[in-house]
């Protein structure tokens, strides 16, 4: 059993050890033939709610140049990339759950209570997500995935560009609490090439 903080909506709390802002620095590290994408970058990702079964999420990441400093309080002025999305626990929706557009549900929510939540649980104990994360490029990315404990393992289900995109095709994503901080890392297929490694970072709580 996970212990229910009251504040947050139940269906938040598999994965609620999220919640909050993290800040920290990583490295990218991608080759795509004879060109190599090899850098440092400070990035800050923020996890909140607002009373709705789903955590919301958005990150945005700075490159380090020479003489940066990746201890620095206050991230470089210019960032190079980010990213937003929703991160909710995959079940069917019900009657009661808005939606389509902005309909309203009928009658009662469902999965209100930690032991409503807690019959979603596979028997090693995971809990199944989806995770929808969109790109300022028009890329819009659909994870599938699971969470046990203090680990998150996803995978896309399915990769949207636009024509104008660069080719992006497959993504695993892997997020852990390691000793108080979030680690994660995210392979890619892009340009063509197989599924691989491409950045990884640590993050440390700030609020």
């Amino acid at each position: 059993m996970f212990t229910l903080d009251p504040s947050v909506p139940a269906e938040v709390g598999p994965f609620s050890w999220l919640i909050g802002v993290w800040e920290g620095t990583g490295v990218i590290d991608y080759t795509v033939d004879d060109h190599e994408y090899s850098a440092e970058f400070r990035q800050r990702i923020s996890f909140s709610h607002d009373g709705l079964p789903y955590l919301n999420y958005s990150s945005t990441a700075w490159i380090l140049t020479e003489g940066d400093d990746p201890d620095k309080d206050a991230p470089p002025p210019a960032p190079y990339v980010s990213e937003t999305g929703y991160w909710r626990l995959r079940r069917a929706l019900a009657e009661g759950d808005t939606g389509p557009g902005m309909l309203p549900g009928i009658g009662d929510r469902t999965f209100t209570t930690i032991d409503e939540v807690d019959t979603l649980r596979s028997p090693e104990g995971a809990f199944e997500l989806e995770v929808s994360i969109v790109h300022p490029n028009g890329v819009s990315e659909l994870y599938l995935g699971q969470v046990n404990g203090g680990r998150i393992d996803l995978g896309t289900d399915a990769v949207m560009r636009p024509a104008t995109a660069k080719e992006y095709t497959a993504a695993t994503r892997l997020y852990g609490l390691v000793d108080g901080h979030l680690l994660w890392a995210w392979d890619i297929a892009a340009f063509g090439q197989e599924l691989r490694s491409h950045a990884s970072a640590r993050l440390a709580r700030l609020e």
